[in-house]
């Protein structure tokens, strides 16, 4: 089998993991071997076209314009992921959190108290965090800025890959470079984008500008556009206390008045280098003993807390699982308790790193067992729930 079509299935299933009963993929589904080898051949002749967005208003778990992309496309996505993502892996600083394996919302709270911990010496020194926020970091990045840095990279590890550059770089290319708002289907009301600040729309960019949210290679370009940053924040300025979560910034100093210095060394070299600027709204300074919000964690000295919007998002899931329910009339598939398991205890499981014992107490005792104890038992300190045998 050729390469890339054996690539193509692998990149294939991968997409279609925990999204198989969206119609988009049972869609695909049917006849998918006929249709990647149609990929196959259309990617092969350089004939691949990408087929329109859906284009929509995401609530939760905040408002964001979210533009999905057919399936067919997802497939390429995951394709273009597999071939590059080891390379960047081998250039990512360690700090770089998002969209690596490991390396999810969890690890980056946990570096940050490591931080802070080792730089007051266990709470003993005094120390201070900065916290700073790109303003619409994906709808302000540049394409051909962004391009530039993943040929070079890949170019640059050539002897080092197994796949045919130039293909993989025609597939970045089309991707990079595809305009999504002249290619969408819009779904919902227009009056949904209400609110929604300029910042944070394509509709809105300047030319040659932005990202659509919502693609798995979006969130890998979200940590190539800015690992030159990272790099000089580590190397250059020879920070040690510093991570970065897509957009979000932390850098822990025992010298406040030295983070003060940064901002602005911060703020000159995005706008220059990146065509990026800070969120003048969203600069944080203070001592350790404030506390910080990061990655919905509350971070204090010996403790930390999940945020509200955390706490939030899982009462929302529970109130869907429990409609859910309701409308079956108290019946639920294997699949479903399946899925139903899954969700509530990846939550758990999130939040009890936290001190969270009461919390996660009553979430169980008041909200689960009530609805769904016909089904389940809890287990772990409430750190998670079992179905019953």
């Amino acid at each position: 089998m050729d390469n890339l079509l054996y690539d193509l299935f692998r990149a294939y299933y991968s997409a279609r993991k925990n999204k198989r009963n969206t119609i988009n993929a049972l869609s695909f589904e049917i006849n998918h071997e006929k249709k990647i080898f149609e990929l196959y051949r259309e990617i092969k002749s350089r004939k691949y076209k990408i087929s329109p967005s859906l284009c929509f208003i995401s609530f939760r778990p905040v408002k964001r314009e979210i533009f999905a992309s057919d399936f067919r496309d997802r497939v390429v996505h995951h394709l273009i992921y597999n071939y590059i993502n080891p390379v960047f892996e081998k250039v990512f600083i360690n700090d770089t959190y998002s969209c690596r394996t490991g390396k999810g919302t969890s690890c980056g709270i946990e570096r940050a108290e490591h931080f802070i911990r080792s730089c007051s010496k266990n709470y003993s020194k005094d120390c201070h965090i900065l916290k700073l926020d790109i303003k619409g970091y994906f709808m302000a990045m540049d394409r051909s800025l962004l391009y530039k840095k993943v040929k070079e990279t890949l170019k640059n590890f050539k002897e080092k890959t197994d796949f045919d550059l130039d293909l993989v770089l025609y597939l970045v290319y089309k991707t990079i470079f595809n305009d999504p708002v002249k290619n969408c289907k819009v779904k919902g009301k227009i009056t949904d984008w209400k609110g929604l600040p300029k910042s944070k729309t394509l509709f809105w960019v300047k030319r040659g500008k932005g990202l659509p949210i919502g693609n798995l290679t979006s969130q890998l370009f979200g940590n190539v556009y800015l690992s030159e940053f990272d790099h000089f924040i580590k190397k250059e300025l020879k920070i040690k206390c510093y991570g970065r979560y897509v957009d979000d910034i932390i850098i822990i100093h025992k010298d406040k008045e030295y983070l003060k210095i940064l901002v602005s060394l911060i703020k000159r070299h995005l706008k220059e280098d990146f065509s990026l600027e800070l969120h003048s709204k969203k600069i944080y300074l203070q001592h350790f003993s404030k506390g910080v919000l990061f990655l919905g964690a509350i971070i204090k000295p010996y403790r930390s807390y999940i945020g509200r919007r955390t706490k939030g998002n899982f009462y929302r899931k529970i109130g869907y699982w429990k409609d859910f329910f309701e409308n079956n009339k108290g019946k639920m598939s294997k699949k479903n308790k399946s899925d139903f398991l899954a969700s509530v205890n990846s939550y758990l499981g999130a939040i009890k790193k936290k001190n969270t014992y009461k919390l996660r107490k009553k979430i169980v005792v008041e909200y689960l067992l009530p609805f769904f104890g016909k089904y389940i038992l809890s287990s772990g300190n409430y750190g998670k729930v079992v179905l019953k045998t």
